[in-house]
């Protein structure tokens, strides 16, 4: 039996974001380049990634994630936007970004984010950018133009609005068929 458990922090999204988002995705699908879109059920707000994290440390990590979100009210996000890292010119991750609400998620990272440093997690030196990852570029080719052009499109794209009421740790198992994302634990915002 594994003893370790890869692990990621993150905010679960509403159903109609989660709809618009798919409707995204089934737009900008079709182009000559190859991209692994994110299955619809899989997707989220990443805060933090881990990685491998020991199975006797998940009961700690859910409590620092419990404190960090104790620290901040529930808040009103607006997903939208969509765009590319490292950009549409050159796309490696598709993401939908955020408007209302993007400062209190970069809030929310940062609590969570010391918490989980106490414990001996690295916190990360730059920035915190807001973004729900749709798709990660797999090939090249005439269609990244293409795609480009289709992100750049899309750029005021709006999938909703929804209420960061939670943060949610998650495993994430690896299959042939794309990764399995399992709840370990999930904390209230504001406590």
């Amino acid at each position: 039996m594994k003893k370790t458990l890869r692990t990621f922090v993150a905010v679960e999204i509403s159903e109609p974001i989660r709809a618009r988002a798919t409707e995204l995705i089934a737009a900008l699908d079709g182009t000559a380049t190859e991209v692994k879109w994110v299955e619809p059920h899989n997707l989220h707000l990443t805060l933090k990634f881990l990685g491998e994290v020991h199975q006797r440390e998940i009961p700690r990590v859910c409590q620092a994630v419990e404190l960090g979100a104790a620290q901040l009210a529930p808040f009103p996000l607006d997903v939208r936007g969509a765009g590319a890292f490292p950009n549409a010119a050159r796309p490696r991750t598709v993401w939908l970004g955020a408007g209302e609400g993007a400062e209190q998620m970069v809030r929310l990272h940062d609590r969570v984010e010391a918490a989980l440093a106490e414990l001996g997690y690295r916190e990360e030196h730059r920035r915190f950018q807001v973004h729900l990852t749709i798709g990660r570029v797999r090939g090249g080719g005439m269609g990244i133009v293409e795609l480009g052009s289709l992100l750049q499109k899309q750029a005021d794209f709006s999938a909703g609005k929804m209420t960061v009421e939670r943060v949610t740790v998650f495993a994430s198992r690896l299959t042939p068929s794309g990764p399995i994302h399992e709840v370990l634990g999930s904390a209230r915002l504001g406590g």
